[in-house]
């Protein structure tokens, strides 16, 4: 049986705290599927920058490079800025992205059995992914740009083929992995862009064509930006996975966070060819920490999201069941309804919430893959 080197990186403000969820739940998986874990904790983040004066530790790089899996929580303190007044996380961020090829940003949207959505719209459901390329785009300027004399600043949005290609592929791939859009169960593909103004996105939509022809089983289509920013909350059942550029994904994926219940039940995975880090959707909120009120579920699920995608590429059937459990914990603790953070209406702790989906893992039959976050993480 394989062992899994984990590098944990417990963050800042609620990050440790959800963290400390996130692994509870994790070795309960480890008792119930036998699976071994090699969790190291690494410090990194804005309290470190505060402490040693940089945030991302060349070790701490290294570490990352070698484990077979990152895991992240919340990073970031907003009263730890740099000279220029920009916060510092995403110096680490970045740095991650870039060193470990990052190149696919997988938000899963989905709106679980006995959460609310603030949508009258949401009866069919909503379970869509959007994906979003993560090195390229207006993310490209980072550590660039250029300002001159306080008088005019510029940052330079970056397309390129290769990289639209292989997120692009990503995104089809990742569909057939699915069951289609809620509505009538299609395949498909969207491509979200600003075409009809910018050369640009125009250029990452025929890229996104050109690969399309590639999967003629999967239905492929477009929409602008700002169309979609308004489809999401008027049809969001018609969606399967949404492809974009970098910044765009970065604001489409808070406002899918926000129809399904909020930043607390948003994961995310980063993925390239070679490594994989997974987080929760959401900041550090300071305001919250040391509380023990956060919400974890964005985190476990996460957690969730790198067992699949271990999984999947060691061909670790036991991985990927231990994914879907955790989904399906997640789920039986939520359609329950007693044990819930502030943010979803009720008044349980972080504690409580990671107690109760750690004893829904054990108590659990085996789950069905299909019905998984598993089955949409790539």
């Amino acid at each position: 049986m394989k062992t899994y080197k984990i590098a944990a990186l417990p963050g800042d403000g609620i990050g440790p705290e959800c963290m400390h969820a996130a692994l509870t739940v994790l070795d309960s998986i480890e008792t119930k599927f036998g699976l071994r874990l090699d969790i190291q904790s690494y410090e990194a983040g804005a309290e470190h920058y505060r402490r040693f004066g940089h945030a991302l530790p060349s070790e701490v790089v290294k570490q990352c490079l070698d484990a077979d899996a990152v895991l992240l929580a919340a990073i970031g303190l907003p009263d730890v800025r740099k000279d220029d007044g920009t916060e510092v996380q995403p110096d680490m961020m970045m740095g991650l992205r870039r060193a470990l090829g990052l190149y696919a940003a997988v938000r899963p949207i989905k709106l679980y059995p006995g959460i609310q959505s603030p949508l009258t719209t949401a009866a069919d459901g909503i379970d869509m992914v959007i994906l979003r390329e993560n090195l390229e785009g207006l993310f490209a300027s980072f550590g660039g740009g250029c300002q001159l004399n306080d008088q005019l600043a510029t940052d330079t949005l970056v397309i390129t083929r290769q990289g639209t290609q292989r997120v692009v592929d990503f995104a089809f791939r990742c569909s057939r992995r699915r069951h289609g859009r809620p509505c009538d169960g299609k395949r498909q593909v969207t491509c979200v862009d600003k075409a009809n103004v910018f050369r640009s996105y125009a250029f990452f939509r025929k890229v996104f064509f050109e690969v399309a022809e590639n999967y003629p089983d999967i239905e492929a289509n477009t929409a602008y930006v700002d169309a979609m920013s308004l489809y999401m909350v008027t049809t969001p059942a018609q969606w399967d996975v949404l492809v974009m550029e970098n910044q765009f994904g970065d604001i489409l994926s808070d406002l899918g966070a926000a129809i399904v219940g909020g930043l607390g039940l948003a994961p995310s995975a980063e993925l390239g060819d070679e490594h994989g880090l997974f987080q929760p959707s959401h900041g550090s909120a300071p305001q919250l920490a040391g509380k023990n009120v956060a919400n974890p579920l964005a985190t476990i699920l996460s957690a969730g999201m790198m067992l699949d995608w271990l999984g999947q590429r060691h061909a670790d059937g036991e991985a990927q069941d231990a994914a879907c459990a955790i989904e399906a914990a997640v789920v039986e603790t939520l359609q329950a309804g007693a044990i819930r953070t502030a943010d979803l209406g009720g008044k349980s702790s972080t504690t409580e919430v990671a107690e109760a989906v750690a004893a829904a893992v054990a108590a659990g039959t085996s789950p069905n893959p299909s019905a998984s976050i598993a089955g949409r993480s790539n």
